[in-house]
C-alpha cells in the first residue's frame, strides 16, 4: 500500500464538516459505500475554503480523518494495514510537517498521521484492562493524533512521536472517563490522575490502610480524603434506581425500594410555605427603602420575566448600561443587608 491517494474529478461533492457528538467512527467521517472497497482507499472531490477562513483547520482535519484506514469488525486487516504504511525519517518527518505547518499541505499531513498509526495501536493495547472495544480505542486514538498533527512545531526538535503520545493518551483517557461507568468517574484533576493510576499503587487485595493511603497521596500529589473517595468508587458498582425483576420474578431491591420521598411530607410542605411567604414580605419591605429608580431595575432584572436587558433599561432612564449594572449591584447589595439586619432583630416583615 503505497502513501498516496488521487483525487478523483468524478465524485459528487460531499459535506466535510463532522458531526456533532457521537461515537468515534462518526467522529472520524467514514465514508460510507456499498461497494466493498475500504473507506480509506476510496477518493473524494474536495471543496475547501479558503485558507483564511475560520473553518479551515476544522474542515481539513475532517478532511485528513475521513481519509484514514478505520478498524471495524476485520481488526486484523486493519493492523495490516496501519503496519504496511512506511515508517519516516527525522528529516522526512520534519519536512511534512513543516509542508503542513507552512502550505496547509493536507498530503503531508496525512503521511505523517498514517506513518504513526502503529503507534497507537501499541499504545491503546495499555488500555484493554478496562473492559472497553479496541477499535474504539483504537479510533480515539487516532483522533488524538491528528489533533498532535495539528498542533506539531518541527522547529522545537522533537520527534512528532514524542509529541503525539500525550495528545493520544489524553483522547483515550477521556474516552476511558465517559464510558466505564453510566455514572462518570472522575471530573476534576485529582480524581483522574487517581482512577489511572491508584490500582496499580496498591500493593495487596482489599482496602488501604492509612499509611497507604498517605503514601500514595504523597506520591500522586492529591489529598488523602481524595485517595479515599476514590478507592470508594472504584470498589462501587452501578446500581439502577427503579431496579429489575430476577429468575424467579421477584423484583431486586434497589434505591426506589427504600429512600423515603419527602417532596410530600405534610410537615415539609407547610414549613417551605412559610418560609417562602415569610422571605417574600422581609423582600417586599426592603425593596420599599430603595429609591424609585433603583427597585424598578431590581424588580424588572430580578423579579420578572422576561428578564430586561440593561441597554433597554439604559435608554429609559438615559444612563449608560454600565451605570444601570453599578446600581442593580449597589441595590442588590442594600437589599440584602437590610433583609438580614430584619432577619437577625426578629423584627416583623411590615
Amino acid at each position: 500500500m503505497n502513501g498516496s491517494v488521487r483525487q478523483s474529478e468524478s465524485l459528487p461533492r460531499i459535506s466535510l464538516v463532522p458531526p456533532a457528538g457521537g461515537d468515534a467512527a462518526a467522529r472520524t467521517c467514514a465514508l460510507n459505500s456499498e461497494s466493498g472497497t475500504p473507506s480509506f482507499l476510496r477518493s473524494e472531490t474536495l471543496d475547501l475554503p479558503p485558507e483564511n477562513d475560520p473553518r479551515s483547520a476544522t474542515i481539513q482535519m475532517a478532511t485528513l480523518a475521513r481519509r484514514l484506514p478505520m478498524p471495524g469488525a476485520d481488526l486484523q486487516g486493519y493492523l495490516h494495514a496501519v503496519n504496511n504504511f512506511p515508517l519516516l525519517s527525522a528529516d522526512e518527518e520534519r519536512s511534512l510537517a513543516d509542508r503542513y505547518r507552512r502550505e496547509q499541505d493536507l498530503e503531508a499531513a496525512w503521511q505523517l498521521v498514517t506513518s504513526h498509526l502503529r503507534y497507537v495501536v501499541k499504545i491503546t493495547r495499555g488500555y484493554l484492562g478496562y473492559g472497553l472495544p479496541h477499535e474504539d480505542l483504537i479510533q480515539e486514538g487516532n483522533i488524538g493524533l491528528m489533533k498532535a498533527a495539528k498542533r506539531f512545531d518541527p522547529e522545537v526538535g522533537v520527534r512528532f512521536v514524542s509529541f503525539a503520545v500525550h495528545w493520544v493518551r489524553a483522547e483515550i483517557h477521556e474516552y476511558v472517563l465517559r464510558n466505564w461507568r453510566m455514572v462518570k468517574i472522575a471530573t476534576t484533576k485529582a480524581q483522574r490522575k487517581l482512577f489511572f493510576n491508584l490500582r496499580s499503587r496498591k500493593k495487596r487485595l482489599g482496602w488501604l490502610s492509612r499509611q497507604e493511603v498517605e503514601e500514595v497521596a504523597k506520591d500522586l500529589g492529591v489529598l488523602p480524603g481524595e485517595v479515599l473517595e476514590m478507592e470508594r468508587r472504584l470498589a462501587s458498582q452501578d446500581t439502577a434506581f427503579d431496579g429489575s425483576e430476577d429468575a424467579s420474578g421477584e423484583e431486586r431491591a434497589s434505591p426506589a425500594l427504600f429512600i423515603e420521598d419527602r417532596r410530600f411530607d405534610p410537615g415539609s410542605v407547610v414549613e417551605e410555605a412559610e418560609w417562602a411567604a415569610y422571605a417574600s414580605e422581609h423582600m417586599t419591605a426592603a425593596l420599599e427603602k430603595i429609591d424609585a429608580r433603583s427597585r424598578d431595575i431590581i424588580t424588572r432584572r430580578w423579579l420578572q420575566e422576561p428578564k430586561a436587558k440593561l441597554r433597554e433599561l439604559a435608554e429609559e432612564h438615559g444612563i449608560s448600561a454600565e451605570r444601570v449594572r453599578q446600581i442593580e449591584a449597589s441595590a442588590l447589595a442594600s437589599l440584602r443587608g437590610a433583609i438580614e439586619r430584619r432577619a437577625g432583630a426578629g423584627l416583623p416583615p411590615a
